[in-house]
């Protein structure tokens, strides 16, 4: 006896609600993770950016110039 696939055989039904119980679970999940509140807030990036943000005022005149203040401002030690 052949094993019989087609709109003729019963089976089919069974593959259809498999492949959409799947492709449901992976919609859900997939839905879920979009909507996480955390999902875009990282940590390191601010890091990294308020770093680039000191660096570029330091690079600055004027964050140059507040630099060579605060040198001069600076009690000079016993043996200097």
């Amino acid at each position: 006896m052949a094993c019989r696939t087609g709109p003729e055989s019963p089976d089919p039904m069974i593959d259809y609600f498999a492949l959409a119980l799947g492709h449901g679970l992976m919609a859900i999940a997939l839905l879920r993770l979009v909507l996480k509140q955390g999902l875009d807030a990282d940590p390191l990036i601010g890091e990294l950016g308020e770093k680039a943000n000191a660096r570029r005022k330091a690079a600055s005149a004027a964050g140059r110039s507040a630099a060579r203040r605060s040198r001069s401002a600076e009690p000079e030690g016993p043996g200097d």
